[in-house]
């Protein structure tokens, strides 16, 4: 089999196009579904910016049909895959192994899907080599990367062979010092089921992935994608919530969440404006198929965050002193990262805020006293089947609401 030996070239604007030539003995192996087949074919296009990158890669397995795939390469510099989408990706040194999730494993014969990958780096290395897909190198004939200019700016006078500086940049200049906003995904991405910056909204309701819907009834509230407010990239869901029982609104994913199976991490921005009031507030709602599709909530009750079952009303923490001290205030005017796991199999519950664990929002599976005592009064094991981001009040409390760069799978997201 051919190898392809790139000599050390940065990784701005490379495209690798790799094109497998496969023996008789290879073509002998590719005869599992899984396996990869003769032309099987590589193309890495990154899109690079001072100390970090995207890149979009596509995988076209060759002539034979497969029902998963992984694709491996490996980086001649410092670069470091941060996270990943439509893949599960990993970094072992300077190797990266991206395996395809369960909606894209299957690619027919002749066929191709994408994913991608952010990353960062501090001294550009050489163009990745190694590519291999199901363990059959791709490493073919494809053209040489050629070596882009360095990062520079465009000359203040003419070249010899110009009568004028041209007036922009020609299209081997630098990208930005930061990627367009609709070009990556929202960070942290690898093997996320759901990852939405909101940036395709192009209107002022939320439509396509999401919905607006008002579960149970609806008041004065309103959803809109908002253009001026973002964590990051230009849009992000706004709502506007009002106080007062029944005043219920959200935005739902319209997303097949079924692949995320029995373990569930949630990664959600969030920004708002008012301090949590003293009555019962819900941000987050998720349907449980165990519970008669009563939702499990995530929101506020005596100044601080706290879980809620709507079917019972049981809370995590207990609403006695020592239990919502326990838990804490959600920060207000900035954007604050809320993660959470749902372990469904073992009933069990973690909540993090920017980055931190928070004791009092976590069922261990062992009843605690002021923690998770009431939450254990029955046999908890949810099978949850939705994603709301809103705003519910049960009285006092309006609060004026952002949310961005949300994420759900199988592994915990980070922030």
């Amino acid at each position: 089999m051919t190898m392809l030996r790139a000599r050390p070239t940065p990784l701005l604007a490379v495209v690798v196009a790799l094109t497998a030539t496969v023996s008789a003995t290879g073509a002998a192996l590719l005869a599992s579904p899984a396996a990869a087949a003769a032309g099987c074919r590589v193309d890495y296009t990154p899109n690079q910016w001072p100390g970090g990158f995207t890149a979009a890669v596509r995988v076209s397995p060759g002539t034979t049909a497969v029902s998963s795939w992984t694709v491996t390469w490996t980086y001649a510099g410092d670069e470091r895959v941060t996270n990943g989408w439509n893949a599960t990706v990993s970094q072992t040194g300077a190797t990266v192994t991206a395996r395809s999730l369960s909606y894209n494993g299957s690619i027919p014969a002749g066929g191709s899907t994408e994913f991608g990958v952010q990353g960062t780096f501090g001294a550009s290395g050489g163009a990745p080599t190694g590519f291999s897909v199901n363990g059959v190198a791709c490493d073919g004939t494809g053209p040489t990367p050629t070596t882009p200019p360095p990062v520079t700016t465009p000359p203040t006078t003419p070249p010899p062979s110009t009568t004028a500086p041209p007036t922009t940049p020609p299209p081997t200049t630098p990208p930005p010092t930061t990627p367009p906003p609709t070009t990556p995904p929202p960070a942290g991405c690898a093997g996320a089921v759901l990852c939405d910056g909101f940036e395709n909204q192009a209107g002022a309701t939320p439509s396509g992935d999401w919905a607006v819907v008002s579960p149970d009834c609806s008041g004065t509230g309103t959803a809109t994608i908002d253009p001026t407010t973002a964590h990051s990239g230009s849009r992000s869901v706004r709502i506007n919530g009002t106080a007062g029982y029944c005043n219920h609104v959200f935005v739902r994913s319209t997303r097949n969440l079924s692949g995320l199976g029995s373990v569930r991490y949630g990664r959600i921005w969030v920004r708002h404006t008012t301090a949590q009031p003293t009555e019962h507030t819900t941000m987050v709602a998720m349907a449980d198929a165990a519970d008669g599709n009563r939702d499990l909530r995530l929101g506020g009750q005596n100044g601080a965050l706290q879980w809620n079952r709507a079917s019972d009303d049981a809370t995590l923490p207990e609403q006695s002193p020592a239990g919502v001290a326990q838990s804490l205030p959600l920060p207000t005017n900035r954007w604050v990262c809320v993660e959470f796991m749902v372990d469904g199999s073992a009933g069990q519950l973690r909540t993090w805020v920017d980055g931190t664990a928070v004791a009092g929002l976590a069922a261990d599976g062992t009843p605690t006293h002021d923690i998770d005592g009431q939450w254990y009064n029955r046999t908890w094991r949810p099978q949850l089947t939705d994603l709301k981001l809103g705003w519910e009040s049960y009285g006092g409390g309006a609060d004026t609401l952002w949310y961005d760069d949300v994420a759900l799978g199988s592994t915990r997201i980070g922030c």
